[in-house]
């Protein structure tokens, strides 16, 4: 079977040119549109802003009235004082003068000189710290000495019920 079409006007030739322009010209439109530019308009222009008609406000002028300040209140009856006798005996206390005379000798105060304390660094101290009782041991056993004498105090004032020294000796804690 013969196909009816005619060769010369077959579409499908060049479809594949027709796909690429087309492509090129959507990617022309796409591309002016996100490069558009837009400017803010105003809403108002100086130009056509006419100043001179300013609507100019009258005030009328006004003056004070001055009131008379009133009156001063009468002045008020003196309190009725009444006159009391004297029967009790007061004694005044007598302040003394705290001031001096340039014939008056006055008494050299000796100041004593407080001691300041020196701080000390770590590193200068050259004997450790050494617990009562391990001063004959030679100094290599001092150390160890001072550690058992301060467990055996720190387990002395901090002593714990028999049920946990069994899982301590369990564990191996003590």
């Amino acid at each position: 079977m013969e196909s009816k079409k005619n060769p010369k006007y077959d579409l499908r030739h060049n479809s594949s040119l027709y796909f690429v322009i087309g492509l090129a010209l959507i990617l022309f439109i796409v591309w002016r549109a996100i490069e558009w530019k837009s400017y803010e308009k105003n809403t108002y222009d100086y130009e056509q802003l006419d100043v001179t008609d300013d609507d100019e406000e009258e005030v009328p002028i006004t003056e004070q009235i001055k009131t008379p300040p009133p009156p001063p209140p009468p002045p008020s009856a003196p309190e009725v004082i009444e006159v009391v006798e004297d029967d009790e005996e007061v004694e005044e206390t007598i302040i003394e003068s705290t001031e001096t005379d340039q014939e008056e000798i006055i008494e050299e105060v000796v100041v004593e000189e407080i001691e300041e304390e020196v701080d000390v660094p770590f590193a200068i101290i050259e004997d450790a710290p050494i617990w009562p009782g391990c001063e004959k041991r030679p100094k290599s056993a001092r150390r160890n000495c001072f550690e058992e004498q301060m467990k055996n105090t720190s387990r002395k004032i901090f002593a714990t019920p028999k049920s946990h020294k069994k899982w301590a000796f369990k564990v191996g804690y003590l």
